[in-house]
C-alpha cells in the first residue's frame, strides 16, 4: 500500500512539473534570465552624429515596441563609446561578454572596430549585428556564423552613388579616402564599379580619421582634372571636406563631389546651402511613405532629431534579433543565428528583407539628391528620391562574397 501511495505521489509531482514546464523551460533556455543587448559605437568623435546616442535610443525604442520582454524574460539595452579605437572596442566587448553577460553587440560604427568585435563575437559564440560600419569584409573573408551586416555596405554605396554619377557622364574619378579599412573598401568597390562602366580613376589620396585640414588633398584632387571627386569617408570628415572644397572652388570649376557615405544627420549639420546638389545613397529616409513618416515623428519626439538609416537600421536589427530569440525559444547564438537567416525582415526599415548565408541582410537602397534651400519645406526635408535600387542589385551574392563559412 505504501508503494502505491508513493507511486501516486510521484505521478502527481510529474503532473505538477509538467504544468509548469513552459515557464520553467523559458527560464532555462534564456541564459541568466535576461536578454542583454549592447550598443557599441562612437559617441564623442567624428561619427557621433552618424550613429551615437541616437542609435542607443533607437534600440531602446525597438525593445519597448516589442513589449520589453521576449519569451517571458526582460530585455536590457546597455551602451558604451568605443572612441573609434579597435583596442578600446575589443576591451569593452570582452568585458560585456565575459562579465556583464551580454548576448549580442550591435551598431559598431567604424569598420576596423566592427571587424575586431566580430572576431571576438565569433570566438565567444555571441551574435553581432553591424549597422554602422561599411566594409564588405564583414560578410566576405572575415565573415562569422554569428555575424550579421545590416543597413548598407561599400558595394551598395558604390552601385548607388558611383553608378548614378557615371551614368550622368562622371566617368573620371579622384578619391579622397579615409586611411583605414572602411575607406579602402569604399574606394576599392567604387573603383571596380566605375571601371566596369568604362570610367577611369585618375588617382587617390588618403587622409587620417578626424582630419581638420583637407587643403593639400583637395589641391591634388583639383589638379587631377577628374570630373568627380569621390569622398570615401564619412561623418564630420565628409562634411569638412565638402566645406573646404567649396572654399577651393572645386564645384565652381566644373568638378562634382560625390559623398559616398553621407546621411541625413550630416546633411543637417552641414546645411542645405553647402550640401545642395549632392548625390548620395541611403538605405532609408523618413519621408518615403506614411509608415516611415510616422516612425520619424515618434523618433524625433524622443531623440529631438529625425533618424537616418543607421538609427532606423539599429531599430530593425534589434527587432529582428528579438524575433529570432522568440522563434528559437532560446538566446543560444547557434539557434538564434539560424532563425535570423530563416525569418524575413519585415519592419519599418525593410520590407521582405532577407538574410543571406554569409550574414548580409539584403534590402532595397535609395538614390537621393540633396534639395536646394528653396525646395525644402523645413528641417529634415532634404532629399529628392532619384531611384530605388533593388536589393539584388545593390548587394552581392553570398556565393561570390568569399565567406569561408559557406564553402568559399
Amino acid at each position: 500500500m505504501g508503494q502505491v501511495n508513493l507511486g501516486l505521489a510521484c505521478v502527481a509531482s510529474l503532473v505538477a512539473a509538467t504544468a509548469l514546464t513552459p515557464m520553467a523551460a523559458t527560464a532555462q533556455t534564456i541564459s541568466d534570465g535576461t536578454v542583454k543587448i549592447g550598443i557599441l559605437n562612437d559617441q564623442s568623435g567624428v561619427y557621433a552624429e552618424f550613429g551615437g546616442r541616437s542609435s542607443f535610443e533607437a534600440a531602446r525604442m525597438a525593445v519597448e515596441d516589442f513589449g520589453g520582454k521576449v519569451n517571458g524574460v526582460p530585455v536590457e539595452v546597455i551602451t558604451a563609446d568605443h572612441q573609434n579605437k579597435p583596442d578600446i572596442a575589443s576591451s569593452i566587448a570582452r568585458q560585456w561578454y565575459d562579465v556583464d553577460k551580454v548576448d549580442a553587440i550591435m551598431e559598431l560604427t567604424t569598420s576596423s572596430v566592427a571587424l575586431a568585435v566580430q572576431g571576438i563575437s565569433k570566438e565567444k559564440r555571441r551574435i553581432d549585428i553591424v549597422t554602422g560600419a561599411a566594409t564588405t569584409e564583414l560578410t566576405g573573408k572575415q565573415c562569422s556564423p554569428y555575424g550579421f551586416h545590416w543597413v548598407y555596405d561599400t558595394r551598395a554605396l558604390a552601385v548607388g552613388t558611383g553608378g548614378a554619377l557615371v551614368a550622368q557622364g562622371g566617368n573620371s574619378w579622384f578619391f579622397l579616402t579615409a586611411d583605414y579599412a572602411f575607406g579602402y573598401s569604399l574606394e576599392s568597390e567604387t573603383t571596380k564599379y566605375v571601371k566596369s562602366k568604362g570610367g577611369e580613376v585618375k588617382g587617390s589620396v588618403r587622409h587620417p580619421l578626424s582630419a581638420n585640414d583637407f587643403s593639400s588633398f583637395l589641391l591634388q584632387a583639383q589638379a587631377s582634372g577628374a570630373k568627380v571627386v569621390g569622398l570615401a569617408n564619412a561623418g564630420l570628415d565628409t562634411a569638412n571636406a565638402i566645406k573646404q572644397a567649396s572654399e577651393f572652388g572645386l564645384v565652381q570649376g566644373g568638378q562634382r563631389l560625390a559623398g559616398l557615405l553621407f546621411t541625413l544627420a550630416e546633411v543637417h549639420g552641414l546645411g542645405l546651402k553647402a550640401a545642395q546638389g549632392l548625390t548620395l545613397t541611403e538605405g532609408w529616409y523618413w519621408d518615403l511613405n506614411d509608415e516611415t513618416r510616422a516612425f520619424g515623428k515618434r523618433f524625433q519626439e524622443r531623440a529631438k532629431r529625425m533618424p537616418n538609416m543607421i538609427h532606423t537600421g539599429t531599430y530593425s536589427a534589434v527587432t529582428h534579433y528579438l524575433k529570432a530569440v522568440q522563434a528559437a525559444g532560446t538566446d543560444d547564438a547557434e539557434a538564434v543565428a539560424k532563425k535570423m537567416r530563416e525569418l524575413p525582415v519585415q519592419d519599418v526599415f525593410a520590407k521582405d528583407g532577407r538574410v543571406q548565408a554569409n550574414g548580409r541582410m539584403v534590402h532595397d537602397m535609395y538614390l537621393f539628391e540633396v534639395k536646394k534651400p528653396a525646395e525644402s519645406k523645413g528641417p529634415y526635408d532634404y532629399y529628392k528620391l532619384l531611384a530605388t535600387i533593388p536589393g539584388s542589385e545593390a548587394f552581392g551574392k553570398a556565393e561570390d562574397s568569399g565567406c569561408p563559412s559557406i564553402g568559399q
